[in-house]
């Protein structure tokens, strides 16, 4: 039986944000993901926003994370040639009743730490926002958007530069817990037996079913999830007459139907609360009849909304902890074993990277798990010189089953920067493409 230091199941924004901290570290990592390309499902199909953390009450790990990751994410756009935009965002109140709710979301974004916040009122909001209906609005500097995509390709990159490797199509089908670690059956073309002296569950909207996948976790760690949709619409034959995101003011179950721009300018509006089953497939498409709703919530803010002039773009599915109507809970995040301190440096530090763009963006109200077993670390001579990437390497070389899933898949290994093998930035296109193929079905892969 094959044998690693770690295995990360799932290959979206917070799986990759993971493996890329625990091979930095020196360990050997296995990303296991189920289906044939990274983050195709909630890491792909959100606003892409980097989120300032106005919303969350201060002492809650959802704050913690978001407040600090981004702080990290602008500077590790600039170093990684991450394509992102530090535009700002208003968040409205669009009458006279909404002011008391505005000034309290304020207090409360000024207790989080949050930086860059100013209360202005609807005169000088119309100054930024000329086509903007306000009569107050909170301006909040630090929000901005991102590249899901070419961040994630990012990371993927610089943890494949510290040996790290991926495996598409391989699902993990059981766990069992023992001394030493977990052993882990994986699924796929050629199922294979793993032996992982630490595990890493975060598989986003499978999370809760991965976890009832491992023998010996006490059922009460394993969270039921709900599904929570949220559907975009998109403009057609006009362009948005905005520079800032514009956000009304917020609901129970998410940030209301809010105007977002990509990164070519073009204006998308979105998400609404769409609640389905816990269980069963996910029907991605959008409702055309759902846009109804959208104007009458756009035109609060925006009145120049021209008729017939949004179209169905994409949907995104946000796993929450809370069901509709229930209030919303902080994320959980749980480490078993003795290598805790494996989840206080590597995987909380990764988190602050990862949960920013999803766990922020998509409010997500899950984690996932951590699981750790005792993992020996590596001589701080190794560390020190440089050499934990080869020595990765060297093990991972020994993992004969491992090697050739990834070998007989052919993907690529964009270099740290996000570029692929020609040069290029390794991004999935502009994102009016990458819409469509959401529109489509289609789902996001790495550059052959």
């Amino acid at each position: 039986m094959d044998r690693v230091d770690c295995v990360v199941v799932g290959a979206g924004v917070v799986g990759l944000a993971v493996a890329r901290a625990l091979a930095r570290a020196g360990r050997e990592v296995i990303i296991l993901e189920a289906l044939d390309a990274i983050g195709t499902l909630t890491s792909a199909r959100n606003s892409e926003v980097i989120h300032a953390g106005l919303y969350s009450a201060p002492d809650w790990l959802k704050t913690q994370l978001c407040i600090e990751g981004r702080r990290l994410l602008y500077p590790y756009c600039d170093a990684h040639g991450v394509a992102h935009r530090n535009c700002g965002k208003l968040v409205v109140a669009t009458s006279d009743a909404q002011l008391p709710a505005l000034e309290s979301l304020a207090r409360n974004a000024a207790a989080n730490g949050v930086e860059g916040l100013q209360l202005i009122d609807g005169a000088a909001a119309r100054r930024l926002e000329p086509a903007l209906r306000a009569a107050a609005a909170l301006h909040s500097s630090a929000t901005g958007l991102i590249d899901s995509h070419g961040f994630m390709l990012s990371l993927l990159g610089e943890a494949q530069d510290h040996g790290a490797m991926l495996a598409l199509k391989s699902p993990l089908l059981a766990a069992q817990a023992a001394a030493d670690g977990f052993v882990l059956d994986v699924g796929g073309a050629e199922p294979m037996r793993l032996h992982a002296r630490g595990l890493v569950n975060s598989a986003g909207l499978s999370a809760s079913d991965v976890a009832a996948r491992i023998e010996g976790l006490p059922a009460t760690q394993v969270r039921a999830t709900h599904r929570c949709k949220g559907n975009y619409f998109t403009l057609g034959g006009v362009r948005a007459p905005f520079s800032h995101l514009i956000y009304p003011m917020h609901e129970a179950a998410g940030l209301g139907v809010h105007l977002t721009l990509d990164l070519a300018g073009q204006g998308r509006f979105g998400p609404d609360t769409e609640w389905l089953a816990d269980a069963g497939p996910i029907d991605y498409r959008v409702n055309p009849g759902r846009g109804d709703s959208f104007y009458a919530a756009i035109r609060r803010y925006w009145p120049g909304l021209p008729d017939d002039s949004l179209q169905p773009d994409y949907s995104g599915v946000r796993p929450k902890l809370s069901r509709s109507g229930e209030p919303a809970r902080d994320r959980r995040a749980r480490a078993r074993g003795v290598g805790r301190r494996l989840s206080a440096r590597a995987v909380r530090r990764s988190w602050k990277y990862g949960l920013q763009l999803v766990a922020s963006c998509c409010n997500f109200q899950r984690l996932g798990f951590l699981y750790t077993r005792p993992v020996p670390r590596l001589p701080q001579d190794h560390v020190r010189t440089g050499r934990t990437s080869s020595l990765a390497h060297q093990r991972i070389r020994r993992t004969p089953s491992i090697r050739r899933r990834v070998l007989a898949q052919g993907v690529p290994a964009p270099d740290r920067a996000g570029h692929d093998a020609t040069g290029r930035v390794a991004a999935s296109g502009s994102a009016p493409r990458r819409r469509r193929r959401a529109r489509s079905g289609g789902r996001l892969h790495a550059p052959a």
